[in-house]
């Protein structure tokens, strides 16, 4: 297993929609151990494929002790919605807000052996799903801001000196991923209510 890079927005790779998995093997397998060990590397509750630089429909999760992945996601959202919660993003480093998410979701895809899989999952598990699922669409979540807010978090983007602050993680996390390690960032404790960041 590897930690890899985090992309971290401008990178064209966050917004482009992911293809499908079509080959279930061991390229997959070692993909998604990989996400794993990096997201749980930087205290991450999920990460998507492309925030890796990989194209594909794929992502890795861990809220309240509830660790996986999901191959090919498909989600059936509630018509409500839960309380809005700060959300962070680990391409996104330094902003978090609020931000309006379905209350329950329904994910069907597969396990990375190709096997079938359906999940029911609400509250912050709910709010990963479609958290990872946006990035998989290459949506990014300060797109689903409104108002204020939206031009808030995007004054903010623009202010942010991102290759300062992807230096400096790189500097902080060498020893973790020496020379692999060249262009990403984490957005650290800040999301999901103080918790921890979603990819």
């Amino acid at each position: 297993m590897a930690i890899l890079p985090i992309r971290i927005i401008g990178d064209p790779v966050l917004r482009t929609p992911a293809d499908p998995v079509a080959d279930f093997g061991p390229e997959l397998e070692r993909l998604v151990a990989d996400m794993m060990e990096t997201m749980e590397d930087v205290d991450g509750a999920g990460l998507a494929a492309p925030q890796v630089g990989v194209g594909q429909r794929v992502f890795t999760y861990h809220i309240d002790g509830v660790r996986g992945h999901l191959v090919n996601p498909v989600l059936e959202l509630s018509d409500d919605f839960q309380d809005d919660v700060v959300e962070g993003c680990l391409s996104i480093p330094g902003v978090a807000y609020p931000v309006r998410r379905r209350r329950t979701v329904t994910a069907s895809g597969f396990d990375v052996q190709g096997n079938a899989m359906t999940i029911e999952a609400e509250g912050m598990l709910a709010r990963a799903f479609q958290h990872e699922t946006d990035h998989l669409d290459g949506i990014l979540f300060v797109d689903r801001l409104e108002g204020d807010e939206r031009r808030s978090a995007y004054r903010a983007i623009r202010a942010a000196d991102y290759s300062s602050v992807a230096g400096q993680t790189v500097t902080k996390r060498a020893g973790h991923v020496g020379s692999a390690f060249g262009t990403g960032a984490s957005f650290g404790k800040s999301a999901f209510g103080a918790a921890r960041s979603s990819a």
